[in-house]
């Protein structure tokens, strides 16, 4: 009976993992969040309603919040951080504080847990952007590929300094504490419950109120990947022999799409007849974002299993009727 720590666990991917590691009654889930952003929702209240899942409302910033966990657990998921263009704009001293501090901690903490199997730490695309921007990248990117800060003096390097720092903890105190771990790298996530500041929910709203549709960047491409295959292959990889160790991409290779396309697939989902009204490309938007999937698919035989407009209707469904109650 497995027990599992999930850090970050009231937000987006967070609850959709807790879901689906609750959906079996063996494993027993503690869920930690202090709901600064996360949300207790009526989605994530019927997880919590579940018996196999407790939550614990607590500061991972805070080293004696740790003090307070046992210390008997078998897997732990850290998803806790602070994201999202505006907070790094508008808080950069936040992000810093809590991304890099949090992990530091947790990684303490489990120098202590005897029966740890594997720390699952959640990285980011964004760590590729100041490669991208200054040499140039190989699309779709592997995990290999150099990483490169950008300017050390802008709020906005911090979120992608800050999920270094966290890889780099990971690698160094597994190494030297014996601590086995997993870094995975989202790539453009999306699903039900992610909030409204993400170019998906953002379309909800434009074509239910528009007919004409701005659309900046509209040959840029980015690769989609729905809620579900990430948790699936986030289990997977948490649990893989395979992968202890290893620095593994999240996202779906096969569903890279032009934006203006994928603008015209929402509208489709929403039975909406629009005019796409072209803008110029967005300064420093990269042309073209797709992770090289390929070592996932190696060392877990995983491959993602929803296409684009399923994904988009399945999150449209769930939108829908939310579309004026809008949160980050």
């Amino acid at each position: 009976m497995p027990n599992i720590l999930i850090t970050g666990g009231a937000g987006f991917i967070g609850q959709a993992i807790t879901r689906a590691l609750s959906d079996n009654p063996n494993n027993h889930i503690t869920l930690v969040d202090n709901l600064t952003r996360g949300r207790i929702d009526a989605d994530l209240q019927s997880v919590l309603d579940r018996d196999n899942v407790r939550f614990l409302q607590g500061d991972i910033t805070d080293a004696a919040f740790f003090d307070t966990l046992p210390t008997n657990f078998d897997y732990i998921y850290h998803l806790a951080a602070v994201i999202g263009v505006r907070n790094v704009m508008e808080k950069p001293d936040k992000v810093l504080l809590v991304n890099a501090v949090s992990t530091l901690y947790l990684f303490e903490y489990a120098k202590r847990l005897p029966n740890l199997k594997r720390i699952l730490f959640s990285s980011t695309s964004e760590i590729y952007a100041g490669t991208l921007k200054h040499f140039g990248i190989t699309v779709p990117t592997p995990e290999t590929e150099p990483l490169t800060l950008d300017d050390i003096t802008s709020p906005r390097t911090t979120y992608m300094l800050s999920k270094m720092y966290g890889e780099s903890i990971a690698f160094n105190y597994g190494r030297l504490y014996n601590i086995p771990f997993t870094v995975v790298r989202y790539h453009n996530v999306y699903g039900p419950r992610m909030g409204f500041l993400h170019v998906v929910p953002e379309m909800f709203i434009k074509i239910r109120d528009n007919d004409t549709i701005d659309v900046a960047s509209p040959t840029h491409t980015r690769a989609f990947c729905y809620i579900d295959d990430a948790v699936a292959s986030t289990i997977l990889v948490t649990e893989h022999p395979q992968t202890q160790g290893e620095i593994i991409n999240i996202g779906n290779q096969e569903q890279e799409i032009a934006i203006r396309d994928l603008v015209r697939t929402i509208a489709k989902v929403m039975g909406k007849s629009i005019t796409l009204n072209e803008l110029p490309d967005t300064p420093g938007s990269p042309a073209r974002r797709c992770p090289d999937t390929s070592k996932i698919k190696l060392l877990t035989g995983f491959e993602p299993k929803v296409a684009l407009e399923e994904g988009i209707t399945r999150m449209y469904a769930w939108y829908k009727d939310k579309l004026d109650s809008r949160h980050e």
